[in-house]
Formats: C-alpha cells, sequence, structure tokens
C-alpha cells in the first residue's frame, strides 16, 4: 500500500516546519510543492530528510493533479485565491481526498466563510491546522485529570499565552495583508486551546456556546522610537502609517448548553517576548485540580559564554523565535512534535483515507475566526462583546477591524 501524499502550497517558515514534522509521521510523504518562492529548497529539504519525493509544481492544479491532499501554508492575504484554484483543479477531475489551511481560516468573518462555502461547493472534507489543541502536554494533562472531571466537574477556567519577539516575514507585520497584529497571529491558538481544555471531556469541539469577549490590544514595544526603527530597517515596515498592535489580551465567556455554567477563557499575546524564545504557557483550574504547561520547561538545557557565542550564531537552532546565542538556552529537541503538529497531521490524513473532515474542519475554523474578530471589536469599541445578540452575530459577518484596514493609528499609540 502507497504512502498518503501531501502536497504544499508555500513554501516558507510554517511549511518548513511541517517538512520536520513529517519526518515522525509514519506512511505520508510529502510529495509536491508549489510555491511563488523557496520551493526547490523545499524540496531539496524533503529529499534529503527521507520525508518524500518531493516535485516542484508549476501550477496549482498541476500539484492538486499528484497528490491526495493539498496544504495551503501560503500568506493569509492570498487564500481565496489559491483555494478557488484548487476546487477548480478538483471539479476538473484531480483526485484530491482533502484540504488543510493552516490558522487562521480567514483574514475577516467574510473570508473566512468563503473558504468553507469553497470546499463545500468541491465535496472536500477539510482540516483546519490549530496545533496546539494537539498537543501531546494538553492530551496527557485533560487524560490524567478525566476522574478527577468525572468527580468535581470539568475546568472552569483556563489560560492561555503565546508570546515570541515578533513575525520571521515583512507581510506578518503588516495588518493589511496579515488580517491585524498579533491577536490575529496567534490569538487564534490561545483562543482556541482555551475553548478545547474547557470543554466537559466525550463533548463535540463546539459543545460550549461562546457568550461574549471582551478585550484590549496596544503597541507597547514596536510603537517606541527604536521599535519604529527596527521594524523600518529589518522589516520594510513603517508603523507610524500602518501600525498593528503587538499586545492583547481578552476574556472569552462560554456557556454550559446542558448545565447552565459559565467558564471563561482568558488569553495573551504578544510580539515583545525577549526571552529564550517562543514560549506556550497554558493552565486550566478546576475544583480541587489544576495543570499547567510550559514549553520553555525544557529537559535539555545549554550554556554558551561569550567567546564561543561570538564564534557560531545560530540562535534558533536552540528554540524558534529565539534571539540569544549565548547564556543558558532552552533547547527543545523535537519542537514539531512538542507543538502538535506530528498530532494533527496524523488526524488529518487519517480522517481524510475515511473521507471525513479532521477534527478540527473548516467550519471550526470560522468559529475561531468569529471570536477573534469579536475581540479586535471589543478593543475598538471599549465594550464588552455580546456573542448572544443576534445583531452583533450579523455585524461580524461584514466587520474588519481599524488595525487590518491600516486604521490601526487611530486607535493604538505610535511614538515616533
Amino acid at each position: 500500500m502507497s504512502n498518503f501524499k501531501v502536497g504544499y502550497i508555500g513554501a516558507g517558515f510554517i511549511a518548513q516546519f511541517h517538512a520536520k514534522a513529517l519526518k515522525f509521521v509514519r506512511n505520508v510523504d510529502l510529495a509536491g510543492v508549489y510555491s511563488v518562492k523557496g520551493a526547490e529548497e523545499l524540496a531539496a529539504f524533503a529529499r534529503k530528510s527521507g520525508v518524500g519525493d518531493c516535485k516542484v509544481h508549476a501550477s496549482i492544479a498541476d500539484l492538486c493533479n499528484s497528490v491526495d491532499a493539498v496544504c495551503i501554508f501560503a500568506p493569509n492575504f492570498a487564500r481565496i485565491e489559491i483555494m478557488q484554484a484548487i476546487v477548480d483543479a478538483k471539479e476538473a477531475g484531480a483526485p484530491l481526498q482533502g484540504v488543510i489551511v493552516e490558522k487562521p481560516l480567514g483574514r475577516t468573518v467574510a473570508e473566512g466563510q468563503k473558504l468553507v462555502d469553497l470546499a463545500r461547493e468541491a465535496g472536500l472534507p477539510t482540516a483546519y491546522f490549530e496545533n496546539q489543541i494537539h498537543m501531546k502536554g494538553i492530551k496527557a494533562a485533560l487524560a490524567q485529570l478525566k476522574p478527577q472531571q468525572d468527580s468535581m466537574g470539568p475546568l472552569a477556567l483556563a489560560r492561555s499565552a503565546e508570546e515570541h519577539a515578533g513575525p520571521h516575514e515583512p507581510w506578518f507585520w503588516d495588518p493589511t495583508r496579515q488580517g491585524g497584529g498579533v491577536l490575529s497571529d496567534m490569538g487564534c491558538h490561545s483562543i482556541a486551546v482555551g475553548w478545547y481544555v474547557l470543554t466537559p471531556l466525550g463533548k463535540p469541539m463546539r459543545f460550549l456556546e461562546p457568550v461574549s469577549v471582551s478585550a484590549e490590544t496596544a503597541l507597547l514595544k514596536w510603537g517606541t522610537p527604536r521599535g519604529l526603527k527596527v521594524l523600518k530597517e529589518k522589516m520594510g515596515v513603517d508603523y507610524t502609517k500602518t501600525p498593528a498592535e503587538d499586545f492583547a489580551t481578552g476574556v472569552v465567556t462560554f456557556r454550559n448548553p446542558e448545565t447552565g455554567q459559565l467558564v471563561k477563557a482568558q488569553f495573551t499575546n504578544s510580539w515583545m517576548y525577549d526571552k529564550q524564545g517562543l514560549r506556550l504557557l497554558m493552565d486550566g483550574l478546576g475544583q480541587g485540580y489544576a495543570f499547567e504547561l510550559n514549553t520553555l520547561q525544557s529537559s535539555l538545557q545549554i550554556f554558551i559564554g561569550d567567546e564561543a557565542a561570538d564564534a557560531v550564531a545560530d540562535a534558533e537552532t536552540a528554540l524558534e523565535k529565539s534571539t540569544s546565542s549565548r547564556g543558558l538556552l532552552t533547547v527543545e529537541p523535537n519542537e514539531a512534535d512538542l507543538y502538535g503538529y506530528t498530532d494533527e497531521i496524523e488526524d488529518a490524513v487519517a480522517a481524510f483515507k475515511q473521507g471525513k473532515d479532521a477534527l478540527l474542519n473548516f467550519e471550526y475554523g470560522l468559529e475561531i475566526t468569529k471570536l477573534c474578530q469579536a475581540a479586535y471589536m471589543s478593543a475598538e469599541k471599549g465594550r464588552v462583546i455580546d456573542l448572544t445578540d443576534p445583531a452583533v452575530q450579523e455585524e461580524l459577518k461584514t466587520y474588519t477591524s481599524l488595525i487590518a484596514q491600516g486604521r490601526g493609528g487611530e486607535i493604538l499609540q505610535v511614538r515616533p
């Protein structure tokens, strides 16, 4: 029986991370890639790493006719055009069994809805890649605490933070192309994992009903004179003209439809974490029990002194988004598995082979997009957003945040 063949659309940072994850997934090959840049390098990495005889394709249609499923790892602003090309290829006879999209599903609710509609139109099973829900640490915590949940009730408060020093690519810093700032980029992770761990064990992913969202956004580090200068020089982005938030925090309240109990998911995200590198910090509190996960608490630590650090600058070999090559470093030997990438790939492939959606499908991704956009709306209006109000739901369908419109200067503090 031949291996399941996946194809990548996009060859940037996230595509490279997923290619690394494939080294630990059985019976799945990276068979092809289409990208406007970086395709040859990604294909060479795949072949060298033994994750597949990856071929570079000249078009999306050509790729779709050569693989079992395609993964959209391209920038947010290109998602709809790419999805339309996939649907066209499927309707023309491409033997696709599924389509995967990396978070976020869309920059707005309208864009997310368009992707849902296109997938339905083509009859394609879907997977929304939200890796943190698939983290082994999260799943182990919930499994370990099952007797406590059965006895004492489900978790009542979840707190999730994702922070690092900022994205790699210039388009990520541009709110008009990315869809916002750190809330759009990483808030989707934190909101999703909070919703997940609060959900009573055995219940569907969307069992808990979102009731309200309260959030704040701010530009704290990258709106200072030094931050503005660094961004302009390194990324070619001018935050005096089109700023995005580098800090976001808030609370999403959910209701258990069976018991009426209200539970809360607190999220905090920033592009201003200048410590070891990317940090995921999550905890959950129930009656008489709790869990806590911190990805910087590694079993491996390495020390590099100034003399040795000056000789070799290799910060990110230790940890994603690391900003230092010296001192006491936290090292994660297998970040792709730690963050849940291997498990989400396995889940999607297993579902597609059965002709089904993955655990997280495009419809789920659309709900996360709604919650993120409601958070932007809350920050703009300075009030709690009532998600049970039909008028609010209608407004969200066409809402684009001021930050995503390039008008962030109206609500964010910039100090030239």
